[in-house]
């Protein structure tokens, strides 16, 4: 996929990959008894691997990666949402819905705690440390969803192209401001704002609201 490059400073981008660095490794230490905790939730509530058995996203440059993700869903949900004749209306409303679903029946008891809580995503910190992700950056979008938004709403082209000049993050600006409750055009809108201004007190300022956001679960699906 096509990109924009918007160039940032040598001293911010090292500073920002050692931020990650760091911060990863702390951070999985801390989270480590709940990273356990829940995974035995998870093989528990329903059968199926313990993390998302989802496709690749788009990471930086427009290259495709594995994001490790606990799994929330039945096994083979992304599959089954697109093939299962029982899902039609249902995969309908996800691409109406900016790829969102409200009361989505694939997510399972424990997947809706842990996705409220975005406790599904503590096993990002593996894509931060591997490179694939910064702590701060815009949505890793699926290959499918970005092709179907851009035709939904083409005024976002050249937005998608500066997003997928950089890594996607953890968390990022629309994350902490509404995070699912913002379609597509508006949120892409936000990630290229993001990528136009960032820097390492941006995203130190994201960093700190994110654990607010994880709390109260404001805008999670």
């Amino acid at each position: 996929m096509e990109y924009t490059e918007i160039k940032k400073s040598t001293v911010y981008e090292i500073t920002k990959r050692i931020l990650d660095i760091v911060s990863s490794i702390v951070l999985l230490v801390i989270f480590f008894p709940i990273i356990l905790l829940v995974a035995v939730l998870i093989k528990l509530d329903s059968s199926g691997p313990i993390l998302a058995d989802t496709p690749q996203r788009v990471g930086k440059n427009g290259k495709l990666f594995k994001m490790y993700k606990f799994r929330s869903m039945i096994q083979d949900a992304h599959e089954l949402l697109r093939t299962d004749p029982e899902f039609v209306k249902l995969f309908q409303e996800y691409k109406n819905g900016s790829y969102k679903l409200r009361n989505d029946p694939r997510i399972t008891n424990v997947g809706r705690f842990i996705r409220k809580h975005s406790l599904d995503e503590v096993p990002q910190f593996f894509n931060v440390l591997k490179g694939e992700m910064s702590l701060v950056g815009p949505r890793a979008y699926y290959p499918d969803e970005l092709r179907e938004q851009q035709k939904k709403y083409p005024y976002t082209r050249d937005s998608v192209k500066v997003v997928l000049s950089v890594k996607p993050g953890i968390t990022g600006y629309w994350q902490v401001s509404g995070r699912s409750d913002i379609n597509f055009d508006k949120r892409i809108q936000m990630d290229a704002a993001y990528v136009q201004d960032r820097s390492i007190l941006y995203d130190i300022g994201i960093i700190l609201k994110s654990p607010w956001a994880m709390i109260t679960g404001k805008g999670a699906l």
